[in-house]
């Protein structure tokens, strides 16, 4: 099994709250970033700064995601300088300090931090960042390796959630299924070739106490061809990888 990529994750608080704040999605919601993250990989570093006084609605949801959150308290002198030089400083030692951190994670859309990007990548640094489109700088999307917008997040969230309250309730199987496709969806955007392994190593990041048998499955594989026997993916069974080679008939 491949190795887990790491993942230090850095979020500039106020301006993903101002920008989810202005594109009508209600509260910025973390954890539909840091799902997709583990996607990509396993978490081991979060933290959030802003002036936590303005924000302290938001202080129980990260707390409840292991988020450390750190408090800037804005003066008439400092403003939110403070908080964005403190976030590159605490970036930067990590890097420096941490070689193992394959991944950091930007979250905003400040073109200030352009600069903490390219020195980032200058390290071998692979670099995500996220933020919100009507307020994320051209400058920055252009120097990460990837952007994910957090509109997109948002939309497919929404639409996820009334497909779920409209369904009649079914057994648990439906929503191993449901899992399974959702993290073949999103892997699909990352990857030419999609194996079961890498799958179920995403299941197990994303949901950490997903077990195929608490769902009636003898095992992973089983789970693999009961969603390709309802036409949702499809298998190609490698014999010298001993793998399934999975693809996606039907989007998430």
């Amino acid at each position: 099994m491949a190795q887990e990529p790491l993942i230090a994750v850095f979020v500039d608080f106020e301006n993903l709250a101002l920008g989810a704040r202005d594109m009508k999605a209600g509260k910025f919601d973390i954890k539909l970033v840091l799902k997709r993250l583990l996607e990509k990989g396993r978490i081991v570093y979060k933290r959030a700064y802003c002036d936590w006084g303005n924000y302290r609605d938001f202080t129980r949801e990260f707390h409840s995601h292991g988020v450390e959150m750190v408090d800037i308290p804005q003066t008439r002198q400092s403003g939110k300088n403070s908080a964005d030089i403190h976030m590159v400083v605490d970036a930067l030692d990590l890097c420096y300090a941490k070689q193992h951190i394959d991944i950091f994670a930007l979250l905003s859309g400040d073109s200030d931090f352009s600069p903490l990007v390219s020195k980032l990548k200058e390290n071998n640094k692979r670099v995500i960042g996220c933020g919100v489109k009507s307020s994320t700088s051209d400058l920055l999307i252009g120097g990460c390796d990837e952007f994910i917008y957090y509109d997109d997040l948002a939309r497919v969230a929404t639409s996820r959630s009334r497909r779920r309250t409209t369904k009649k309730v079914v057994d648990k199987k439906d929503e191993a299924r449901d899992r399974l496709v959702e993290i073949v969806d999103s892997l699909s955007a990352d990857y030419d070739e999609l194996w079961g392994s890498m799958i179920k190593q995403a299941l197990r990041r994303v949901y950490p106490n997903f077990s195929e048998s608490y769902y009636g499955y003898g095992n992973f594989s089983e789970l693999l061809q009961d969603c390709e026997s309802r036409g949702r993916i499809t298998l190609e069974y490698d014999q010298q990888r001993g793998n399934y080679l999975v693809r996606l008939t039907q989007k998430a």
